[in-house]
C-alpha cells in the first residue's frame, strides 16, 4: 500500500509513518524541509517537501496514493485562524478529488460537531465540511480530545504563581484527554484496515478527568499535591495568553475554546458517542513526563 502522510515529523504524524513503514508499506511524508525527516528519511519513508498551501504540490504527492492521513499544521502567525484552517482544509479537499485518492483519515477535534463557538476548532468543523463534499471518497475523522502535551503550557504558572488553571473547570465537567501516542495507533489501524466507508467519525481519548483532578494528579507528580487548579474569566484568560506573548487572534480563540469546554459544549456529542474503550495512555502515565520536564527546567533556571 501507499500512503501519504501530512504533518511531518509531529508527535503524532512521526509515530504513524513508523507503524506504516515497520508493516512494509510505502510511505511519503510531507514536510517543509528535509532535515525534520532525518529520522523518517532513514527508515525508508519518502520526503515530499512542500507546503500544504501548496494545492499544486498536494495533487502531485497524493498521485497513486492508496490513502491519506490529513491534519491542519499548527500556524501561530495566522490573523484569521479560522479561516486558515478551512482554507488548509479546502486544499486537501480540492487536491483529494484530482488525485484520485478514494481513502482519507483525517485528524480533527472533540468539538468539531460545532460550526461556531468552540474556537480552533470551529476551523476543523469546515475542515470536516470541505472533505465530505467528496461524495466519492471514504473518509474517517478522528475526534480525540485535549492532547496531554498541552498541559505542558501549565509549567509556567506553576513555578511563576503555584497554580495552575484556565477559564474552564470548577465543575463537575470531565476534560476529555488524548495522547499522541494513542492518536497514531488508532490512526495507524484505521489506515492498514481501511474498513470505513462513507464519512465517518470515531472519538478517541486516553483518559477523562476534571480539571481539579488534573491539577491534584500532576501537582502529586511533582511533589505539589495541594496545587490548586484555579477558573479565570475569559477576559482574563485572553490578556493572561497575550501577556505570554500570543497574539490577540489566537489568545481569543483559545478563550473561546476554553469557554466552550467550561459551558460543556464541547465535549456534548463526545459523550453521546462516547467510545467503548479508551486510550492505553492515562494521565498518570503522563504526569511522569510532567515532572521530569518540570524538574528539568527547575534546574535550568536554579543553574542560572
Amino acid at each position: 500500500m501507499k500512503y501519504v502522510i501530512t504533518g511531518s515529523a509531529g508527535h503524532i504524524s512521526k509515530p504513524l509513518a513508523e507503524k506504516l513503514l515497520s508493516k512494509g508499506h510505502s510511505v511519503t511524508v510531507i514536510s517543509r524541509n528535509a532535515q525534520s525527516l532525518t529520522d523518517l528519511i532513514a527508515k525508508g519513508a519518502v520526503p515530499a517537501i512542500g507546503s500544504v498551501e501548496d494545492v499544486d504540490f498536494l495533487i502531485k504527492t497524493f498521485q497513486g496514493a492508496d490513502a491519506v492521513y490529513t491534519m491542519v499544521p499548527p500556524n501561530m502567525a495566522v490573523t484569521e485562524w479560522k479561516n486558515f484552517i478551512e482554507k488548509i482544509g479546502k486544499n486537501y479537499a480540492n487536491a483529494i478529488k484530482a488525485s484520485g485518492v478514494k481513502y482519507v483519515v483525517n485528524l480533527s477535534s472533540l468539538g468539531a460537531h460545532l460550526p461556531e463557538g468552540v474556537g480552533p476548532v470551529s476551523g476543523l468543523y469546515r475542515v470536516e465540511n470541505a472533505l465530505n463534499t467528496l461524495t466519492d471518497v471514504n473518509i474517517r475523522h478522528l475526534r480525540p480530545g485535549y492532547f496531554y502535551p498541552n498541559l505542558f503550557a501549565q509549567l509556567s504558572m506553576i513555578k511563576k504563581l503555584g497554580i495552575t488553571g484556565g477559564n474552564f473547570g470548577g465543575n463537575e465537567n470531565k476534560l476529555v484527554l488524548s495522547d499522541p501516542a494513542d492518536i497514531a495507533e488508532a490512526a495507524a489501524q484505521e489506515l492498514l484496515d481501511l474498513h470505513f466507508s462513507g464519512h465517518s467519525v470515531c472519538y478517541l481519548a486516553s483518559d477523562e478527568k476534571t480539571p481539579e483532578e488534573i491539577a491534584k494528579i500532576l501537582g502529586t507528580q511533582i511533589g505539589k499535591p495541594e496545587l490548586a487548579w484555579v477558573v479565570f474569566t475569559d477576559e482574563q484568560a485572553t490578556s493572561g495568553a497575550v501577556q505570554a506573548g500570543l497574539s490577540e487572534e489566537i489568545a481569543t480563540n483559545y478563550a473561546e475554546m476554553g469557554n466552550a469546554i467550561r459551558t460543556g459544549k464541547m465535549a456534548e456529542d463526545y459523550f453521546k458517542h462516547r467510545p467503548a474503550t479508551l486510550g492505553k495512555i492515562k494521565l498518570q502515565d503522563f504526569a511522569k513526563t510532567f515532572a521530569a520536564v518540570y524538574n528539568n527546567e527547575k534546574e535550568l533556571v536554579a543553574a542560572h
